[in-house]
């Protein structure tokens, strides 16, 4: 990539990588790691035209063993909005590049909030 003065790489965390949990710190550590390596490589290799980026990926991503609950669509995150947001990341014009970009289904679990509850965007649930 380096020679040719393009190219694109692009690291997959969780929300782990920037909110350690409860008996999970060796998952946390390696996820805030590949962050930390995300963050550097983007401003080593982004002036020798390389797109170094980070995604947070914050929820369950849904499958065929995975479905939504009937009761609670787009609970999961799909796969193919999570491809098009890799796309879209990838068509950045340089001058414009994202270093980290947070994936989340619009409907969030909240354990101290009981089931469920959907945000509009740019809300937070309180």
């Amino acid at each position: 990539m380096v020679p040719h003065s393009r190219g694109a790489i692009l690291l997959i965390g969780a929300s782990a990588s920037v909110k350690g949990y409860p008996l999970s710190a060796a998952f946390a550590m390696g996820k805030f790691a590949l962050r930390g390596l995300a963050q550097s490589a983007a401003r080593e290799l982004g002036p020798k035209g390389i797109h170094v980026a980070h995604f947070v990926i914050d929820g369950g991503v849904r499958s065929a063993r995975r479905p939504d609950p009937a009761n609670r669509p787009d609970s999961t995150l799909d796969p193919d909005g999570i491809a098009q947001t890799y796309l879209d990341v990838l068509r950045q014009p340089r001058s414009a590049w994202s270093l980290e970009v947070e994936l989340r289904p619009w409907v969030e679990p909240s354990e101290d909030l009981g089931p469920a509850r959907t945000r509009s965007p740019g809300s937070t649930i309180r």
